[in-house]
């Protein structure tokens, strides 16, 4: 489903976050807009940028700065898939090639390094030093979760702890800038902009948790990539930890075997021993948890049909199947 039907409420909202992501795209260099029309050609669900709008709509938020920074934080997410699918090697994202696939990887960390500059060119607009420093603040420890995954790659010793901990930096914590701006745009009490931001935090965590279980449990049509991409990047995710954690001494070691080389050749074993552990229900009740946090983060907001839409993103986060 598109965004606008995920979420009627911002319909409006969206509309205009997407004529400014594409009048902000454009640039004298021909490739960079060929480039960038193919990402957003690509779709994606707005997850990011809707986050900012239902927050700074619930709390009452009348200005125009809310489309434009929910721009800013999809164009720093993008940059981010740009490069991450350039580091992984990957072919496929939203079941289409990835633009390195399409375009090269040169193309790919050159659009994407254009699109995290032109976020900060956009982001001073409003002229709001906190706006600004939660932005810059977000991207820098995105790049570090970025870094830490790389070490993690290949290393069958990842516990759940090391691996949480990539899950907050690499994901949850632009989940929970998009939140945070809401209602720092509209001047909310401390307590209102912390609730918000646990709010984007657990829920940017529960969105990745469904993410890696899809990658064992979906099916390539409806999560966009191939299924196994996760092991055969040698990326240690929760199902592969808990076999770890509770297989048996054959199962751990082809697991190890497996996240130490990064291949797929006994991908079949690997699943008969994540479904055997539980590993799936197990990781899907970890994001259970961690939604059912972000639901009691927003009982501090008025009631509202906005209210009610992030109510409804907790749930959509753990039941989605792509």
């Amino acid at each position: 489903m598109k965004p606008a039907e995920l979420f009627p409420v911002v319909a409006a909202d969206l509309a205009e976050v997407d004529r400014v992501i594409r009048a902000r795209l454009s640039s004298e260099v021909a490739l960079i807009n060929t480039v960038a029309d193919y990402i957003v050609g690509a779709g994606g669900k707005r997850m990011r940028p809707v986050l900012l709008l239902l927050v700074a709509r619930a709390l009452g938020y009348r200005g125009t700065h809310h489309h434009l920074l929910a721009a800013v934080v999809e164009f720093i997410h993008t940059a981010t898939l740009l490069h991450d699918d350039v580091v992984d090697e990957s072919e496929l994202r939203r079941g289409r090639k990835t633009a390195n696939a399409a375009f090269g990887n040169a193309a790919s960390v050159l659009v994407g390094d254009f699109l995290y500059s032109r976020a900060f060119q956009m982001m001073v607009e409003p002229d709001d030093m906190r706006v600004m420093q939660v932005l810059s603040d977000a991207t820098n420890v995105i790049a570090e979760g970025e870094v830490l995954q790389l070490m993690n790659c290949n290393d069958p010793d990842v516990d759940e702890q090391r691996y949480l901990r990539v899950i907050r930096y690499k994901t949850a914590r632009l989940f929970e800038a998009a939140s945070q701006l809401g209602a720092i745009l509209c001047r909310a009490p401390a307590a209102v902009e912390d609730a918000m931001a646990e709010y984007g935090r657990r829920l940017g965590t529960a969105f990745q948790l469904v993410d890696d279980a899809l990658d064992y449990g979906g099916h390539a049509q409806d999560i966009g990539k191939n299924v196994g991409d996760d092991l055969r990047e040698g990326k240690p995710t929760l199902p592969l930890i808990h076999v770890m954690a509770h297989g048996t001494g054959a199962e751990r070691e082809l697991v190890r075997e497996a996240i130490a080389d990064g291949h797929t050749g006994r991908f079949d074993e690997i699943m008969r021993a994540i479904h055997r552990t539980g590993a799936l229900e197990y990781t899907r009740e970890r994001a259970r948890v961690e939604a059912q946090a972000a639901a009691d983060a927003v009982s501090i907001l008025p009631a509202s049909d906005y209210r009610d839409a992030l109510l409804y993103f907790s749930t959509y986060s753990i039941e989605r199947d792509r």
